[in-house]
This record gives structure tokens, C-alpha cells and sequence, in this order.
């Protein structure tokens, strides 16, 4: 390697660690204020808290590595120009190709690296902090109760509308369903206007306290008339109390992994093993759903009935209802529409379930393309960023930075947008997963070449250039014209 190809990568590798280190600070930061609910008064100790942010750093590298290249490239090159250094090389014969070369090979190694990540590491980290985090709400009941959805703790379903309290032990709108060890089901239903969770230090026992509420149990008679009468007995309370025992819920083993599910969790073998699976599985439905439909509809009965009735009709030249009377013709409508009526609402049923199925495959093809994405995006973006830096010729973290972070924003965007379109159906999960770095792609062809032929950021000739010599080529043909 020569002086030039080491001084450049080294320069290039500093200033990338550098930003490295500080955007993935900025993130985990980030994703500790975003958990910050979750780890707040739960008595952890500081290994569990560190060991769930080491989980949480893999998952940030797909953001921070291409949004480091691009930073790094923009300011490093933005350096050699504003210190005249690539006027030097350019005066020596170096051009701006060759003075990329070491660090092409370096960004190659990168990407290919990123790639074995994301398919490796990023998953087993995945995994490891969805069941982290799993375990970490069965240590406190008060983290295991989420609003606006039922929750099992102890011999309860509990729903709330929202916690409050600097540990969420106060609650509102409390719903509460108490299981029956005799016999299966909710027969048993409390609702309160306010709640309160209280227990105290080293206890296993857990009070809840509700207040303004209604106690509802379902009468158990073997005479449905009774049953008619007296569904259900009604009592008003002013406070009442729940003990829950915590025994269980509070031996909790951080180690425990029973949770596999999620798209981000698989490698791309795994992928595409599920994705068979998911695909399989979704055209068995379809084929369930046809055929339900058409023995509901009746088509098998009618088609017979066509075929029996078609030579006898051709001779006469009627339909297949003036073979019956008038009182037989309503009775065929009235079946053909209520068959229609059935067909609809099945649909209607099916319909939901197969959506899921459709979002499941997506989201799996979503997650099997983004391993791919992440490496091709760190070659690109340092495409757009190198010669960006050589076009504005600025170096540090002010400018460079900002035009880093439009661009990035731009990109990330655009990729968050296409993957939630892509969720539904309603573009390709390829095309989604792929579209920002297609943007990318012609806009570090176009940034290379105004670097490489000296050119500026924008030419305002170039845009007006063709029109002018429109407007010239026109006024010539008039002129000789006259």
C-alpha cells in the first residue's frame, strides 16, 4: 500500500470512529429514555440493565453504520478539499478515482461484514432482548399491566385505561375478570372507576384496591327460566380489596427464553424456511376459502342443473327459471340469495385472518431483503458522500454534518414509508425494502462525476442550456424562414 492509500484510509478511519462512537451514544441514549418506563422502579441491579442495552446496540447498527459512512465520507473528503490536498493530487495526476480506491476495498470489507452482522448477530440479539424484556415485566405486576388491553396476573384478567404514579400504581377505569376454578369461562366480572396496586417491601402478596365500582356474578342454575329472570347479581361497592399472591410471578429466571417469534429474529435460511412455510400455509387457506364458497354458493348444484337443461333450453330458448313455476321461481331467488348472503359473510369472516397472513409474509420478506440492504446501502451512501465533500468542499462537523443528516433522513424516510406500504400489499416488499437505495444509487453516479470533472454542486447552465438552445434553434428556422 502506498503512503498516499494509508494516509487517506487512516484519515478516513479515524474521523469514522470517531462519529461511530458518538451517533451510537446518541441511539443508546435514545433507547434508554425510550425504555426508561420498563426499568424504572423495578429493583434491578446494573448487570441486568447493561446486558439489556447490549442487546439493544446490535439492533441500532443498521441505523448508525450507514448514517457513519455518510457522515465520515462527506467530512473526510470535505477536509482534503478544504486544505487544497486534492488540488495536490490532482496536480500530481492522481484522480479522485484513484485516491478512492483503498477506501473502496475498505468500504467492500465493511459491507460484507454488515451483511454476516445482520444475518448473525442482529437476530440472536433480537431474540435475547424480546425475552429480556419479557422476563423484566413479570417482575413487578405494575409493569406487567399494560393500558387499554386485559392482562393475567395471578387468578385475574385485568384491563385498565390508564396508570399514573411515579411506579403506575394508581389506576382508572378498571375492568376485572376472576377465573373459577370450578368450572372455565368469566362469570365473575368487577368494574371500578379507580384502582390502586399496594404491597410492601419483601412482601409476596399484592393488594389491589378498587373504589366506585359494580361487582357482577353470573347466576349458576340448571333452569334456564331462572337463568332468564336473574342473569346475573349485581353489587355496588365503595372500596374493595384483591390479594394476589406474587409468589410465583416474582421468581422469575432471567435466563428463560421461551419466546421465538418475529421476522427479526431469523437468520435468511430460517427466512426463507418460514417464508415457504407462510406461503404454503396461505394458499391452503385460499383454497379452503374457494371451495367454501362455492359449495355455499351452490355452483357445484347449478353447473349440474346448467348441464342437464342445456340441450332442452337451446330447443326452446329459454332461461333456467322458466322451468319453474311462479312459486318455484321465488323460491330459487330467495335461495340464490341467501347463498349470496352466506358466500359474503364468509368472506367476510376469512377475510381478516387471511389479511394477517398476507401482513405475516410480507413482514418475513421485508425482514429476508433488509439483510441484503444494509450492505449494498454502505457502499452506496459512501458513493454519495466522498464526492459530495469533494463538491462542497467543507470539512468538521457543520455543514458536512447537516447535509449528512437531509440525506440520510431522505433516505430513512423514504424506506419507513415503503416498508409500511409494503405491510399491507400495497407495493412489493422487494421494491420497499429496496427503493431508497435505488434512489441512492443514481445520485452517487451523478455526485462522482460533477467530482471527478471539477464541476460544482448544481450548474443553473446545465438546466437552462437545453431550453436556450431551443429558443436560439427556433429563431434561426424564423429567421430564414423570412
Amino acid at each position: 500500500m502506498k503512503i498516499l492509500d494509508r494516509y487517506i484510509l487512516s484519515s478516513y478511519i479515524k474521523t469514522f470512529v470517531v462519529v461511530f462512537v458518538i451517533l451510537m451514544f446518541i441511539m443508546i441514549l435514545q433507547s434508554v429514555w425510550l425504555y426508561i418506563s420498563e426499568l424504572a422502579g423495578r429493583e434491578l441491579d446494573g448487570f441486568i440493565i447493561l446486558k439489556l442495552l447490549s442487546f439493544v446496540a446490535p439492533k441500532l447498527i443498521p441505523l448508525v453504520l450507514p448514517l457513519t459512512i455518510l457522515v465520515t465520507s462527506i467530512m473526510t473528503f470535505g477536509n482534503f478539499a478544504e486544505n487544497y490536498e486534492f488540488a495536490a493530487m490532482k496536480s500530481s495526476g492522481i484522480s479522485l478515482q484513484r485516491a478512492m480506491r483503498g477506501l473502496i476495498i475498505f468500504i467492500a470489507a465493511l459491507s460484507i461484514t454488515a451483511f454476516f452482522f445482520a444475518n448473525n448477530v442482529i437476530p440472536r440479539a433480537e431474540f435475547e432482548f424480546v425475552n429480556l424484556r419479557k422476563n423484566i415485566a413479570k417482575l413487578k405486576p405494575a409493569a406487567a399491566i399494560s393500558e387499554g388491553m386485559f392482562n393475567e396476573i395471578g387468578d385475574i384478567n385485568i384491563k385498565v385505561g390508564e396508570k399514573s404514579g411515579d411506579r403506575g400504581q394508581y389506576l382508572t377505569d378498571v375492568i376485572i375478570h376472576k377465573k373459577n376454578e370450578k368450572r372455565a369461562g368469566n362469570y365473575t366480572v368487577i368494574k371500578a372507576n379507580k384502582g390502586e396496586l399496594i404491597s410492601s417491601e419483601g412482601s409476596d402478596v399484592l393488594s389491589l384496591v378498587l373504589r366506585d365500582g359494580n361487582y357482577y356474578d353470573e347466576i349458576q342454575s340448571n333452569d334456564p327460566k331462572e337463568i332468564q329472570k336473574k342473569p346475573f347479581a349485581k353489587s355496588y361497592f365503595k372500596e374493595y380489596a384483591i390479594n394476589v399472591d406474587l409468589s410465583t410471578l416474582n421468581n422469575v429466571d432471567m435466563e428463560d427464553r421461551n419466546y421465538t417469534g418475529g421476522s427479526n429474529m431469523l437468520k435468511i435460511s430460517e427466512l426463507q424456511y418460514t417464508l415457504d412455510s407462510v406461503s404454503v400455509n396461505y394458499n391452503k387457506n385460499l383454497e379452503v376459502l374457494r371451495l367454501d364458497v362455492t359449495s355455499r354458493a351452490g355452483v357445484n348444484t347449478f353447473l349440474e342443473l346448467e348441464k342437464d337443461t342445456t340441450e332442452v333450453r337451446a330447443l326452446v330458448g329459454n332461461t333456467i327459471l322458466d322451468e319453474y313455476d311462479l312459486e318455484g321461481k321465488l323460491r330459487v331467488v330467495t335461495l340464490a340469495f341467501n347463498n349470496m348472503t352466506n358466500v359474503g359473510n364468509l368472506i367476510d369472516t376469512r377475510e381478516n385472518s387471511l389479511k394477517q397472513i398476507n401482513i405475516k409474509l410480507n413482514k418475513y420478506e421485508i425482514a429476508l431483503h433488509e439483510k441484503y440492504v444494509l450492505a449494498f446501502a454502505c457502499f452506496i451512501l459512501f458513493f454519495v458522500g466522498a464526492p459530495l465533500g469533494a463538491i462542497i468542499r467543507k470539512g468538521g462537523m457543520g455543514l458536512p454534518m447537516v447535509i449528512a443528516i437531509l440525506l440520510f433522513l431522505t433516505y430513512h424516510f423514504i424506506g419507513i414509508f415503503a416498508k409500511n406500504s409494503a405491510e399491507d400489499g400495497s407495493i412489493s416488499p422487494f421494491i420497499a425494502t429496496w427503493l431508497s437505495t435505488i434512489i441512492m444509487l443514481p445520485l452517487g453516479v451523478y455526485f462522482t462525476y460533477r467530482a471527478t470533472t471539477d464541476q460544482g454542486l448544481f450548474s443553473i447552465g446545465t438546466f437552462f442550456h437545453p431550453v436556450v438552445a431551443f429558443f436560439k434553434k427556433n429563431f434561426s428556422k424564423k429567421q430564414v424562414q423570412d
